[in-house]
């Protein structure tokens, strides 16, 4: 062996054996989880049974974007109106 490929065996050798322990270390455990993620979450939205049944209606007739909304909001607001 020349002595430019012992260098670079010394090298490799001493890069794999200082450089194991930096990565085993680098590795963290995952965080456990807590209770303050929580409110990241989007509380459920509570639909009324007139929105419910406006989308069932929706679903059924097959609409969707645009027309759907305003189907929804027509049908909404003419079921809150049969309510009072």
């Amino acid at each position: 062996m020349t002595i430019s490929s012992r260098l670079a065996a010394a090298i490799g050798a001493s890069f794999l054996l200082f450089a194991t322990p930096v990565f085993a270390q680098s590795t963290a455990a995952p965080a456990a989880k807590s209770d303050t993620a929580a409110p990241m979450a989007k509380p459920a939205k509570v639909h009324s049974p007139e929105s419910m049944e406006c989308s069932k209606e929706a679903d059924a007739k097959g609409l969707h974007g645009k027309e759907r909304k305003k189907f929804r909001s027509e049908c909404k607001k003419a079921a809150m109106g049969k309510k009072q």
